[in-house]
């Protein structure tokens, strides 16, 4: 079709009046020719659609009415309009809540496929499609116009020198995941220029890289950089939405990480961002929020969705179409099973892919994307069309595997090419070091990959996204310094946030002057970083936590944009750092800790193994009937160097040294006796966390001579191949 072909104008083209045709109606958003801009929006339900056009003082000059609908996408084309133009939407139609329809021309919309929006959301009762107070609640009506306090949509110029960036496409045994969020890692960061702190050039500053590459990450997980809103009541007590986990724009970069105000140059100093990280071997993967939008519950606001087509974008209750299914704590949850849901998520994931180049994301309660009627499903129609995309399929996925409706608990569930946060992973590593609650066949189940979630769905161990702590939840500090959540700061009266943490305080709740205390949170921090490391999986781990960043005890940080959540650098603890970084270092260089198959036999077997064996501190490998409801304790761990069986990607046979890992997780020394080498040239210890040492001692250690671990910590010995053997 033409896109110049003439149309009529709305006679609601005031106070301007502006030419405009029929336009396509693919692809939907804002696009812009060189010559004027294609405008293409869904609505199946909507009776007439309405297009605003705003100046750069937010005044609205032109109404166009949207004449042309091409299966219930309503398209028009206005030449002449450059990018930096500011839109909107009004849209018609039936306002019957009882039956799923919230329409309301009072109330600006942005446009769901806005690729960038202009400020923020002022919170006004405007902004509400009910009357605010009534007694009819959401069945009133408001004819308020909430045009002066919405964010407009931004139509923007996609051009951007990329300086011939290319895909890293890093293999996930490859991968260290690292946690942050934009503004928290380098808003009191001394070496990034004031101006830039808390942005994403900020974030892209060569000091930040420097760090990460020093580091040894290969892979950085931003929280939600879409853009979002912060939410009314947290306003009302003084507190923001910091983590951003409640988005408005799916395709839009949040300005507020921008450290230019014009309008769009969001999306300039995002991919800027990007392609100086992609310099540096480093990826990008975006934590996003499919599953529910800021719009809320029945009583939140009309600001996108609800009012272009409240019964196509929302899960509804089946008695009474006024309320939503809320699998997500949040209010509502989007309408997966319907295609213009789907095709909004994939053009989305498409757009961040192809045009702003990231290389994975980290999808959030991704259960509840999964769920057909009421069941989790992981065959559903997300997954299937995610897995035969030829763009979405080829980056880095990750499910955050749960929600909070009924069966929601899907780990291990999920698709092959699928990663997943393994949660059980975090809670037994925790309890292991922490609580002494740990079988002996759940650490090896762990430690190896998680085999009884991934290894019979045909993945690989790289399905484990190993954690012991995520934004959500204590640091590692807070782990080992605090049994009870302290939450205060958050204005809910210490309710909010998860109770059951799996922690420590090791004697004292919170910061102490004792010597020993202080010594023993030090090396159980290095224990579990140890154990991260070298377990089979891809390591995640949470920006700070290499250095001992502390929330005072808050687990439930999300609307603390301030201190308590931002990264302290005065308060680095540098022998940890240097001890997580030469770490890193330490396994990166090792294939023996970055499997990309599976050992040959489960320790819970009880068979003859020849990748890896477990023994009793004595010597002895540990018996079939050892394993049966034995609590992890005092153990040992071999890993033999020839049995990864396999080449890397450059077509090079892996072999890597023996090593013997001892752990020790009681309250007393323990005497270990290391196996017999094969064809080694001697044990020598390379790890130990109670002296926070990496390297390689000079001091042979030979099979039958003790060796005392001591309590609470982890020795690594090496022995290397001999060459000729």
């Amino acid at each position: 079709m033409d896109p110049h072909v003439e149309n009529e104008v709305s006679e609601f083209n005031e106070p301007g009046q502006l030419e405009a045709f029929p336009g396509k109606p693919y692809p939907l958003g804002a696009h812009w020719d060189g010559k004027g801009v294609n405008f293409a929006v869904f609505s199946e339900n909507a009776d007439s659609i309405e297009l605003c056009l705003f100046d750069d003082t937010d005044e609205e000059y032109a109404r166009i009415r949207i004449e042309e609908v091409t299966h219930h996408i309503w398209h028009v084309y206005v030449p002449d309009l450059e990018p930096g133009q500011l839109y909107g939407y009004r849209v018609h139609g039936p306002y019957e809540p009882e039956n799923g329809h919230r329409f309301n021309p009072s109330k600006l919309l942005v446009d769901p496929y806005a690729r960038a929006l202009s400020g923020t959301l002022k919170w006004d009762d405007a902004l509400f499609g009910y009357q605010v107070g009534s007694d009819d609640e959401d069945l009133s009506f408001s004819a308020a116009d909430s045009a002066p306090f919405m964010p407009k949509s931004v139509v923007i110029n996609e051009d951007f020198d990329w300086e011939n960036d290319c895909k890293i496409d890093r293999p996930y045994h490859e991968t260290v995941i690292y946690e942050t969020h934009v503004k928290g890692f380098t808003q009191l960061f001394e070496h990034v220029p004031e101006e830039l702190r808390g942005t994403y050039a900020g974030l892209a500053h060569p000091a930040v890289i420097d760090y990460l590459q020093k580091l040894g990450i290969t892979a950085i997980e931003l929280l939600p950089v879409h853009q979002f809103v912060a939410d009314r009541y947290l306003g009302e007590k003084g507190l923001t939405n910091y983590w951003g986990y409640n988005t408005l724009g799916f395709f839009a970069p949040d300005p507020r990480y921008c450290r230019c105000h014009q309008p769009g140059e969001q999306v300039r100093e995002f991919k800027t961002m990007v392609r100086e990280f992609h310099k540096a071997g480093i990826e990008v993967i975006l934590d996003v929020v499919y599953n529910h939008t800021a719009e809320g519950n029945h009583m939140g606001p009309t600001l996108s969705f609800k009012g272009f087509d409240n019964a196509s974008y929302y899960r509804l209750t089946e008695e009474n179409q006024r309320y939503y299914m809320d699998y997500t704590g949040t209010g509502n949850t989007l309408n997966v099973q319907l295609p213009n849901v789907l095709a909004l998520i994939m053009d989305s994931l498409r757009y961040w892919i192809t045009e702003m180049h990231v290389d994975g994301f980290r999808f959030d309660l991704a259960a509840a994307l999964a769920r057909t009627l009421h069941d989790t499903d992981n065959l559903s129609s997300f997954f299937n069309i995610i897995h035969q995309d030829p763009v979405i399929s080829q980056v880095k996925l990750i499910a955050e595997p749960w929600d909070i409706g009924e069966e929601g608990y899907m780990v291990g569930k999920f698709p092959v090419g699928w990663g997943e946060w393994n949660g059980m992973y975090r809670d037994q590593v925790r309890n292991f070091w922490l609580a002494g609650e740990t079988l002996m066949t759940e650490f090896a189940q762990r430690f190896t990959g998680s085999p009884d979630l991934y290894h019979n769905t045909y993945r690989r161990p790289t399905a484990s996204i190993n954690f012991l702590t995520a934004h959500d939840g204590y640091t590692l500090h807070d782990l080992v310094s605090y049994e009870e959540k302290h939450n205060e700061a958050n204005g809910e009266d210490n309710k909010d946030g998860e109770n059951n943490n799996h922690s420590w305080n090791c004697g004292v709740e919170g910061p102490t002057d004792d010597p020993d205390i202080n010594a023993l949170r030090n090396k159980l921090k290095r224990n579990f970083f140890v154990t991260l490391m070298l377990s089979q999986g891809v390591p995640m781990i949470v920006a700070g936590d290499e250095w001992g960043r502390t929330q005072h005890g808050n687990n439930n940080a999300y609307c603390q944009d301030n201190e308590i959540s931002w990264l302290n650098w005065d308060k680095v603890d540098h022998s940890l750092l240097d001890f997580t970084r030469e770490l890193i270092h330490f396994c990166k260089k090792h294939p023996s800790f970055q499997r990309r198959r599976w050992f040959q036999d489960l320790p819970v077997t009880g068979s003859e193994i020849k990748d890896i064996m477990w023994f009793e501190p004595g010597g002895r490998q540990i018996p079939e009937d050892g394993w049966e409801d034995s609590v992890a304790e005092a153990f040992g761990v071999f890993l033999n160097g020839r049995g990864i069986r396999c080449v890397n990607m450059r077509g090079e046979r892996l072999v890597d040294d023996h090593f013997y890992i001892a752990f020790n997780a009681t309250d007393e020394p323990a005497d270990f006796m290391l196996p017999a080498e094969e064809c080694g040239t001697g044990w020598h210890i390379v790890i130990s966390t109670s002296e926070g040492f990496i390297g390689e001692k000079d001091e042979q250690i030979r099979p039958g001579e003790p060796l005392s671990v001591e309590a609470r910590s982890v020795l690594v010995l090496k022995c290397a191949l001999n060459p000729h053997c």
